[in-house]
């Protein structure tokens, strides 16, 4: 509909699409704050004191998210250094794995280096929600900036803008990434893309353009057959990490596509890999941490030590910048999946 022809129906837009600024007040996310989106069916909630990372997700009522045993928490709960990490980390939607490392924690050269970076407790700053008409359209937009710094040390500044329109099914994420040093600094960025219960059960499916599947470790060797589905949970049942060299097209464009048949829902994720040539798959059929997590990054899962000992560390020079776009899409009939699916197998079939 036009915005003559919706206003007929609804007196206030808030009635089917808002961005709303909120705040949590129990436990440990007492205190934080947050944007929640509203675009009809499609809902989710941004932490404006988390990097802007979405941490709820649902379509129509259904949750598509994971969240982790700790749940849902503020910034100050529990030390990000170490193995304690572990505590803070609660999943989501999505966060933001960097600036300075990604994946295992470490100590090199006299620093220590937190699991998964700084930046996903970093709170936002320049902060911005925002729903208006333009050209037509209804958008809603949040935006914000997040800055990783240290006296004598990196000046990293994120800029996160998200954004949907009313009467789509999806959302996108435009992250621009700047070094405001007068030196060259080392860049580590990985998006940590968690789908859960109930949109994840033993009927769900992945499509991705993997050229080939290498198991991270010992633990996921002998199960790189069965990267593209879930199972049933099994108790104490370790992590598997897989490791995919994605097909792209001429302009280095691809995406991954979650399916669940059965409950008639999908999510497609698309990316560019001019600046996330890596992407690794995190499945856990764990019992109680039971997840799948899509990871499109600029490192790999080897983590900053690998990086240093075969002098492959990606490097932002000073004031230069690097933007990433990510789009997810919802799909919600037999017949949009049929289509998602067919696409898929004629856009990845003639590319080595």
């Amino acid at each position: 509909m036009d915005k003559k022809e919706l206003y007929q129906y609804v007196g206030s837009m808030q009635q089917v699409a808002y961005v709303r600024p909120i705040a949590y007040e129990e436990g440990r996310s007492s205190g934080l704050k947050a944007y929640e989106v509203k675009n009809g069916g499609l809902c989710f909630r941004a932490l404006a004191d988390k990097c802007l990372d979405v941490s709820e997700l649902s379509y129509k009522g259904m949750n598509l998210n994971f969240l982790s045993k700790p749940g849902l928490q503020g910034r100050g709960h529990y030390d990000t250094h170490g193995e304690e990490a572990l505590r803070s980390i609660m999943g989501g939607f999505f966060f933001t794995a960097g600036l300075e490392n990604i994946c295992a924690p470490l100590s090199l050269e006299g620093k220590d280096y937190p699991m998964h970076g700084r930046i996903r407790t970093t709170p936002g700053e320049h902060l911005c929600g925002d729903a208006f008409w333009e050209d037509g359209e209804y958008v809603l937009r949040i935006q914000g900036e997040m800055r990783e710094a240290e006296l004598f040390g990196e000046n990293m500044v994120l800029r996160r803008t998200i954004e949907s329109r009313y009467g789509e099914k999806s959302f996108t994420v435009t992250d621009e990434i700047t070094n405001e040093a007068y030196r060259r600094e080392p860049l580590m960025l990985l998006y940590h893309i968690n789908m859960g219960y109930p949109f994840l059960d033993e009927n769900t499916r992945l499509l991705i353009p993997a050229r080939k599947v290498t198991p991270r470790d010992p633990e996921a060797e002998g199960h790189e057959d069965r990267y593209d589905r879930m199972e049933a949970p099994k108790p104490e049942e370790p992590e598997y990490v897989f490791i995919h060299d994605l097909k792209t097209d001429e302009n280095q464009n691809t995406y991954v596509c979650v399916m669940n048949r059965e409950k008639e829902i999908g999510l497609k994720i698309e990316f560019n890999m001019k600046y996330l040539p890596y992407f690794m798959e995190w499945k856990s059929i764990a019992a109680g941490d039971y997840v799948i997590g899509l990871e499109p990054s600029n490192s790999s899962v080897y983590g900053k030590a690998w990086h240093v000992e075969h002098d492959c560390v990606h490097y932002l020079e000073p004031f230069a910048s690097e933007t990433n776009v990510l789009k997810f899409t919802i799909a919600d009939t037999k017949e949009e999946l049929d289509r998602w699916e067919r696409e898929f197998k004629e856009k990845f079939a003639g590319i080595q």
